[in-house]
């Protein structure tokens, strides 16, 4: 179950117009920090972004499963019942038995998955698959929406990167 102030946080986003992958970071974000506070672990970064877009797609974010042929079939059903799940309304009570197993499964893993290193391969490994133009198009996106200051910070790191690569 969510933290309270990660949905008002996906909910502010989503009121400020921001995209559906913006609101489920919330979810993964806080997925992250349970596993750098020993709550449980994951078997791999990946298993712990999953998690957290699972969490996202049963609060009500909407999240579109993955297209056909990026992942299984398995995972696009899963991402469809997950958001299926977040549009109804009346919740059943998740079972105490199964919840408990998987928190049990989860407190097995490692907490390796969180760590600054394993987050940078992930999103490094990420962006490759994605053409420059994506990129590019993408990182547009972010500087409408980040404002002023977002963009003068972003500004600065850019410079502070073109510097040390020469």
């Amino acid at each position: 179950m969510p933290e309270k102030d990660t949905i008002e946080r996906a909910k502010k986003d989503a009121r400020e117009g921001k995209s559906s992958s913006t609101q489920a970071g919330e979810f993964v974000r806080e997925e992250m920090d349970h596993i750098r506070e020993g709550k449980h672990g994951a078997r791999s970064t990946k298993q712990a972004i999953a998690i957290g877009l699972s969490k996202a797609r049963r609060a009500g974010v909407k999240l579109p499963a993955p297209r056909a042929g990026k992942v299984t079939e398995a995972t696009r059903r899963a991402a469809a019942r997950d958001t299926r799940k977040g549009a109804e309304s009346p919740h059943r009570k998740p079972s105490r038995t199964r919840s408990r197993a998987v928190l049990g499964a989860l407190k097995r893993e490692g907490t390796n998955a969180a760590s600054h290193a394993a987050l940078s391969r992930q999103a490094h490994s990420s962006a490759r698959r994605r053409t420059s133009a994506e990129r590019s198009s993408s990182a547009r996106q972010a500087a409408r929406t980040t404002g002023l200051g977002g963009r003068r910070q972003a500004a600065r790191k850019a410079a502070r990167t073109r510097a040390r690569s020469k």
